[in-house]
């Protein structure tokens, strides 16, 4: 990748004010211009008691599994103000994201899968593949998707869910997308969830027609498939992360020149 491989190009940026800041600088280190247009917000959940009474009995779980950089972020600040993390607690992350911002937290040898980022992966992954009479902690967001603790219980762990913040669709004003899309300065859009998709339709309304005609870049199939139900013309799946979504977004427009 050259380093003005997105030179006059302009790429929107849809992660939560939190996570956005990386994939922006290596848009803007590519020669880009990023647009950053959060379509999820993230939140304290309203009532934080459950998830404190999982942290206070960490002791008695085999597994901590944390779904995001989100979870990895919201939860270990709160644990690490009331408790360290029990010595013989396995963590896993569905992501190379997630093993990063454990990192920080000084947390290593991180169960997880390489190569594709899901939670399908993770429980390809030997360690869970016969997990009866183990007690896994998934610490996640309101609302997660059901396959990664559903599909423990199914193979014999005992499940709790450690939910520490809730996503909702913030109340952006979509002017400046659609003062660039009237000014055809807007080259590539970026999606990193189904749930963040859906908000980005929601929160453009007007701007729809022009948000299925530019190119959509989504780092897992299940987006892509979730985009082209809703009609966009140019789905690009890439890697996983913001290097993966880079990757893509020069792959293509480089291909273009």
């Amino acid at each position: 990748m050259t380093r003005r491989a997105l030179a006059g190009r302009t790429v929107v940026v849809t992660r939560p004010v939190e996570q956005a800041g990386e994939l922006a600088a290596l848009i803007t280190d590519a020669g880009g211009r990023p647009l950053r247009f959060p379509v999820i917000e993230l939140r304290a959940v309203e009532d934080e008691q459950p998830f404190l009474d999982v942290v206070d009995r960490l002791d008695q779980f085999d597994f901590a599994v944390f779904i995001s950089p989100n979870a990895v972020g919201r939860a270990m600040s709160r644990i690490l103000e009331r408790r360290a993390l029990p010595p013989g607690l396995r963590t896993a992350a569905v992501g190379g994201g997630s093993v990063r911002a454990l990192g920080r937290y000084g947390v290593t040898g991180v169960l997880a899968p390489h190569g594709r980022y899901d939670s399908e992966a993770l429980l390809e992954l030997p360690e869970l593949a016969d997990p009866r009479g183990k007690r896994v902690a998934i610490f996640r967001g309101q609302g997660g998707r059901e396959l990664l603790g559903e599909t423990l219980s199914a193979r014999g762990a005992q499940v709790e869910y450690a939910e520490c913040y809730r996503r909702c669709r913030p109340e952006a004003d979509p002017a400046p997308l659609l003062q660039a899309w009237r000014r055809n300065e807007l080259d590539a859009v970026t999606v990193t969830s189904s749930e963040g998709l859906r908000n980005l339709f929601d929160l453009v309304d007007a701007g729809r027609d022009a948000l299925r005609a530019t190119p959509l870049f989504v780092p897992h199939p299940r987006i892509a498939q979730a985009a082209r139900g809703l009609q966009v013309r140019t789905v690009i799946v890439t890697g996983p992360g913001d290097a993966g979504l880079l990757t893509g977004l020069t792959a293509y427009f480089g291909a273009a020149r």
